[in-house]
């Protein structure tokens, strides 16, 4: 009998032992499932935010050209403004400058980057430019390269910041209907051809336009604090008036109830069916 106790014993210690490292080989198991999905499942993430970064920064940019082809159009309504759609080479939007008679002066190529500045867009730009035949090409960069603060010519290529780009369109549009205008009043004139595009990339037209931006930027701050002025002034003015009609309204409401029908009736401050009673 003490035998076949000591055997039970043996055998259910046997079982015990088994079944220990069948949980444990089936917990590893579960845990190496759990650490693969969990590794699969980090890889999503971290696709899923690569794409929805890249998205975010394409729509970004596509944002930022239809907003240059909306500033574009409304400065300069008589010139035509297309969209250089997705998939064509170029840049994003190309400006076909006309003068008062409808006559074709000339075209400016509008390239816009929302990213860390790179001098490559200066080269692919030029390319784009020659492809277009276009007169001119402006990058329009929210990060302007180092030791330019409003905008530059490099290469063949003028750079502007944001803010300063409907000043430069007005400078260079300005320039391109009088370059036409010289050239078709002087058809064979060579020399005076040379002068003139000497002088369009010179220092000289290039001081002509920082005078003309720094002037229309000026301006346009002074504005836009004039606004914001008279915006408060008017709103504060409009809680002076509400607060001396609503305490008219009660003076008026509290002489009713202590007076009556006695109180002569004022139209203008007798409230409507519609309107509560307090």
């Amino acid at each position: 009998m003490k035998r076949n106790a000591k055997e039970i014993k043996n055998w259910e210690g046997k079982i015990r032992e088994e079944t220990r490292k069948k949980l444990e080989e089936e917990h590893k198991l579960t845990d190496l499932q759990k650490d693969r999905k969990l590794g699969e499942a980090l890889e999503q993430i971290e696709d899923l935010k690569a794409k929805i970064q890249k998205g975010s920064q394409q729509t970004q940019g596509e944002v930022l050209e239809l907003e240059i082809e909306e500033k574009l159009k409304k400065e300069f309504p008589t010139d035509k403004i297309s969209e250089i759609k997705k998939g064509q080479r170029g840049a994003d939007v190309a400006q076909e400058v006309f003068d008062k008679l409808g006559r074709r002066c000339g075209m400016i190529l509008w390239e816009s980057k929302n990213a860390e500045w790179s001098a490559t867009w200066i080269g692919k730009l030029k390319e784009d430019q020659r492809q277009a035949k276009a007169d001119l090409s402006v990058l329009i960069t929210v990060n302007l390269p180092e030791g330019v603060e409003s905008f530059a010519y490099k290469d063949g290529v003028w750079i502007v910041s944001w803010k300063h780009f409907i000043p430069l369109a007005w400078s260079l549009r300005f320039n391109l209907v009088s370059l036409y205008h010289e050239r078709t009043s002087s058809e064979g004139k060579d020399e005076k051809m040379k002068i003139l595009y000497q002088y369009l990339i010179g220092p000289e037209f290039k001081n002509r336009v920082e005078g003309i931006v720094d002037a229309f930027t000026n301006l346009q701050d002074e504005l836009e604090k004039e606004k914001r002025y008279f915006n408060i002034k008017w709103a504060r003015q409009e809680k002076e008036i509400r607060r001396v009609i609503d305490h008219t309204h009660g003076m008026y409401g509290d002489l009713q109830g202590v007076i009556g029908k006695s109180l002569p009736e004022i139209k203008s401050l007798e409230l409507e069916d519609g309107d509560e009673r307090g």
